[in-house]
């Protein structure tokens, strides 16, 4: 999993970074193989943005989230992220399944 964290006029410190490389770990669990995650954190008084876009398996999740602080719009987006891939995973799923038994209607 490959995670690249930018500010937009923002500052990202080390402190963030990590903050966001940890949060972010937890939605590793819903790969197999790499993916490529992009992190932006913006601010907006006064609320603090972070939105990051997600390339697996030839298709591209988003999301956004706002929050009083910087780590709670993290927390927030990796929620929404979380909930996005569970999703994907299970449409993958279903469709993987329905193709087989498909093939074997066939036979």
């Amino acid at each position: 999993m490959q995670i690249e964290t930018y500010g937009q006029q923002l500052e990202v410190t080390p402190a963030l970074r990590s903050y966001v490389e940890t949060r972010f770990e937890r939605l590793g669990r819903h790969f197999e193989g790499d993916c490529e995650i992009r992190v932006q954190l913006a601010l907006e008084k006064p609320e603090h943005k972070a939105i990051a876009t997600i390339n697996v398996s030839g298709r591209t999740l988003h999301g956004d989230a706002a929050g009083q602080d910087m780590y709670a719009a993290i927390d927030l987006l990796v929620d929404k992220l979380d909930r996005q891939l569970i999703k994907h995973k299970e449409k993958h799923l279903e469709q993987r399944r329905s193709e087989g038994l498909s093939k074997l209607s066939l036979d």
